[in-house]
């Protein structure tokens, strides 16, 4: 499975948002949203909420996306994590933090200082992918894993996870052939 097609996936998720005025009802093809009552809570998929959000007609609800405490977060719960064990991530993870450092990154062309928090964010970004593909390969050259333990893998994951296994497998399968060399 490709990232741009788990990025599809993601932007036609279901979102809240919460109508920030009356907004009659949109008609798009195929698909309609609202009508929006100011103050109420919608689901809708993302890329409209991302739309509406942009147009001031509505906002998005609580915990929708990735900010600098919560990359901290889980770059030290990552870090914390014992031998053999990875921690558990959204599924949404690596789509929101990709637009998270994109939202910063655009930013910067109005606020200059955003290069700082900017910087800060992709080197905690790059820590967390690199910790976690350190253990996804270990866990991948050894025994199958338990169900437990996959249920913590995002969707890229598991992806990189079983191609790497099949590998490894394969790999390990030619080495200790000797009915080869006969």
């Amino acid at each position: 499975m490709k990232i741009k097609t788990l990025d599809f996936c993601f932007e036609n998720l279901l979102v809240r948002i919460v109508a920030n005025r009356n907004y009659p009802e949109i008609q798009l093809v195929g698909l309609s949203a609202g009508p929006f009552e100011e103050g109420n809570e919608y689901d809708v998929h993302y890329w409209i909420a991302k739309k509406l959000a942009e147009s001031g007609i509505a906002h998005f609800r609580e915990n929708n996306f990735l900010d600098a405490t919560k990359l901290y977060k889980i770059q030290w719960k990552e870090r914390v994590q014992i031998a053999g064990q990875i921690s558990e991530l959204t599924e949404d993870f690596y789509p929101k933090l990709r637009r998270y450092l994109a939202n910063i990154k655009a930013e910067i062309a109005k606020h200059p200082e955003k290069a700082q928090e900017y910087e800060k964010a992709k080197q905690l970004a790059w820590d967390i992918v690199n910790s976690r593909l350190k253990k996804i390969i270990t866990l991948s050259s050894g025994p199958a894993q338990t169900g437990q333990l996959q249920k913590k893998f995002t969707c890229e994951e598991r992806f990189i996870h079983e191609r790497l296994g099949k590998i490894v497998n394969e790999w390990k399968a030619q080495i200790l052939d000797f009915e080869g060399e006969r």
